[in-house]
């Protein structure tokens, strides 16, 4: 099994990597970290980046875990080449690129490009947001999936994800106590279906309403609560057509839960979405 200890980073192609870069730090609030090689780096926590942008097909899009050592990334090379993945191994200037001692990458069930790295850079200074957002890191991320339950298979039995709870057929899968970090919605193609960052109170998620209202930004979902994690959450429209979400108050599922955690079935309708009512603009969390 691969033991996949971390969400690291989310890399998005985009047709105006200044646009996308302006977006990021003056709306959603993140810190610019460095513009290099065609790539804009940018931090939601203390890590060296979670959020990269380049200049290039927004279907070009890659989610990287870390693995915490060298022997735990040959040993997953080995369990996904076991099972007719097709692995690359990155060069030493493609590790640099990425801020990592060692990656592998290669594409889940459906055709997502996952990257699995080992070494991932920390910064030596603390996250300084370009704007007071409240966020308090990357957390997760929605998938699309093409065959949610053979994707879950892949994810629970070839790694070490367990399944939370099940919205209709999508399932909201942890690797840690947080209630998920991949959830795997249908679809009819590949992709990165939202990218979520959390932020510290109700407060912070409210000011946020306001502000991307003000600055015209399509609100696709919320405010709302989310039955299943119980995080009260807002979906908005980024660059290049990609959904981003702030949420508070996730779920945790602590190790003493672990062994009694079992998984509930919500309806794949709007009330298995939120508590509170609000109606999704997400052609994913449409029946």
């Amino acid at each position: 099994m691969i033991n996949l200890h971390e969400l690291q980073y989310v890399r998005l192609g985009t047709r105006d990597i200044d646009a996308a870069t302006k977006y990021a730090a003056d709306i959603l609030g993140l810190q610019l970290v460095r513009r290099e090689g065609g790539w804009t780096y940018l931090r939601s926590d203390e890590r060296d980046h979670t959020l990269v942008y380049f200049e290039g097909d927004p279907n070009d899009q890659t989610i990287a875990f870390d693995v915490v050592t060298n022997e735990a990334l040959e040993h997953a090379c080995a369990v996904l080449e076991q099972n007719s993945f097709r692995i690359y191994t990155g060069s030493r200037d493609e590790c640099d690129q990425r801020r990592v001692r060692a990656f592998i990458s290669f594409r889940d069930p459906s055709g997502n490009q996952i990257e699995l790295v080992f070494g991932a850079l920390h910064s030596g200074r603390r996250f300084f947001p370009s704007r007071d957002a409240g966020i308090t890191g990357f957390s997760h991320v929605g998938l699309r999936t093409s065959d949610p339950r053979r994707d879950e298979m892949f994810w629970t039995t070839l790694c070490n994800a367990r399944v939370s709870d099940w919205i209709g057929p999508a399932p909201l899968l942890r690797i840690d106590e947080v209630h998920h970090r991949i959830a795997l919605f249908p679809s009819s193609f590949a992709g990165i279906q939202h990218i979520n960052h959390q932020v510290e109170s109700i407060d912070d998620l409210m000011r946020a309403w306001y502000t991307l209202r003000e600055q015209g930004i399509p609100i696709r979902f919320g405010p709302g609560r989310h039955p299943t994690s119980g995080a009260v959450f807002l979906y908005f429209e980024g660059p290049d057509g990609m959904t981003y979400e702030y949420s508070t108050g996730v779920r945790l599922i602590k190790p003493d839960e672990e062994a009694t955690w079992c998984p509930r079935q919500f309806p794949f309708d709007a009330t298995g979405f939120c508590m509170w009512g609000a109606k999704p603009d997400i052609p994913e969390f449409r029946t």
